[in-house]
């Protein structure tokens, strides 16, 4: 005899007692499958990871088999579940559940798998599940758990978990109780992530009929933006006098012809581009190429090198994170020996567009970095897995961000190289048709896109 009261939790309800879990279950296991007795018919095993398939799924789809000679000759020697037994995955994922039914009950266990027999009277299966989900038999299962490398359930260890016995009635009305909530909680999060669908659509259909020209509408005060283009080209030949940026040996102008189709200009070779326009824009705006509306060169950064404590930050493609925007929180720091290697317009600026240009499930992906992201106002300059887009004065920066999210989907998949090092060239981006509204009609698209993205993010928060 020796006092438990330490052990025990919570008080429970009259007429419930505390118990061992042996008390309630015979737990077995059986002798380890070797992969040389499988075979591609005959009687199915699970092993554990089969038990967690079962258990989130309900069922496996490439089962494992055993002969008929090899089931019987073990049958005797381990046993087989029957309707009612639980079987739990007692290796890696531990604690997942499984309740054999009747058209179950000749399968085989593995060894990775320990069996509760049910054959007591006094507790229901369903309500056995229920209390060995139950946070409070989880955590006896991981406090309890042995393994260097793989968590391990052994038999003893399970035999001695404290558990919960209300009346075998109570545990029939609990089962009811539980199985209505779960039904209930499953249409919420149906609900829930159906919303979460329909704002991503929302959210993709507001950037596709804002390049489109389709979101505000035009404004014969504006300014058409063939003038716009003109500064533009003005603007980057002073920068080129400067020496901020080298001339474009293959500069294109893009205009409309009498026949009302649209050429592009390189040098002195004129020619067609029709087919290349994805869609059509509204008369006051104008096609370019992604590379003359920018006042940089489209380029990856430099390979950093790190140190532990400086004063200039690295952006990383994981700062560029998939749901909460630009996080600097993320950067290392860059050893200032190599500070020479970067000029001045390499330090990111206020504005920017950053494009992950490597990486398996992040290549393609767009962030708009602003000043107020860099919480701890350092320097900030870009590695060589992203690409910074910077727009010329005469295009508004988050009009110019808006056309790239638009078009992420479609980035996302013009990786070049091998599967594990897809990289997203320069020259991709550089040659990507970039609808140009008037000045004044990308503020205005800007400003709609921004309450419009407000509304979304306050719903996708609330669901969360």
């Amino acid at each position: 005899m020796k006092c438990i009261e330490d052990e025990i939790p919570f008080e429970l309800p009259k007429g419930w007692e505390w118990c061992r879990l042996n008390k309630l279950f015979n737990v077995c296991s059986a002798k380890r499958v070797r992969q040389s007795d499988w075979r591609e018919e005959g009687v199915p095993f699970y092993r554990a990871r089969e038990i967690v398939k079962l258990s989130d799924n309900g069922f496996v789809e490439n089962e494992l088999f055993i002969s008929e000679e090899h089931y019987i000759r073990v049958k005797e020697e381990c046993g087989v579940p029957q309707s009612g037994d639980l079987m739990v995955s007692g290796v890696g994922t531990i604690g997942k559940i499984y309740i054999v039914n009747e058209t179950d009950c000749f399968y085989y266990k593995d060894a990775s798998v320990l069996c509760f027999e049910n054959r007591t009277g006094i507790v229901n299966s369903e309500f056995a599940r229920i209390l060995l989900e139950s946070s409070f038999l989880q955590a006896q299962m991981k406090d309890n758990s042995k393994g260097t490398t793989v968590d391990t359930i052994t038999i003893s260890a399970a035999m001695n978990y404290l558990c919960l016995l209300p009346p075998l009635k109570e545990q029939e009305n609990i089962v009811q109780v539980v199985k209505n909530a779960c039904i209930y909680a499953e249409e919420i999060q149906n609900n829930k992530d159906n919303l979460q669908i329909l704002i991503s659509k929302t959210k993709s259909k507001i950037l596709d009929l804002a390049i489109r020209g389709q979101l505000v509408p035009q404004s014969p005060d504006d300014e058409p933006a063939s003038v716009l283009l003109g500064r533009i080209r003005a603007e980057k030949e002073e920068l080129i006098k400067a020496g901020k940026i080298k001339r474009d040996k293959k500069a294109s102008i893009i205009f409309r012809g009498d026949d009302n189709s649209y050429y592009e200009k390189i040098d002195d070779e004129v020619h067609c581009i029709d087919e290349e326009l994805p869609f059509e824009i509204p008369k006051t705006w104008e096609w370019a190429r992604l590379q003359n509306c920018c006042t940089k060169e489209i380029r990856r950064g430099k390979s950093p090198k790190y140190t532990e404590q400086s004063n200039t930050l690295v952006f990383a493609q994981k700062c560029n994170t998939k749901y909460a925007g630009i996080d600097t929180g993320l950067a290392l720091y860059l050893d200032e020996s190599t500070l020479s290697k970067y000029s001045d317009d390499e330090y990111m600026q206020d504005g920017d567009i950053v494009v992950n240009s490597t990486g398996t499930g992040t290549l393609g992906r767009i962030g708009f970095y602003r000043n107020y992201d860099n919480d701890v106002m350092l320097p900030i300059v870009p590695d060589s897995h992203v690409t910074v887009i910077r727009a010329c004065s005469s295009i508004q920066k988050f009009y110019l961000y808006i056309f790239m999210k638009a078009n992420q989907h479609k980035l996302e998949k013009q990786g070049e190289g091998s599967t594990n090092q897809k990289e997203l060239k320069p020259l991709t981006l550089k040659n990507m048709l970039v609808p140009i509204p008037p000045y004044f009609e990308q503020e205005r698209i800007s400003a709609v896109t921004t309450s419009a993205f407000s509304i979304t993010s306050a719903i996708r928060k609330s669901l969360s």
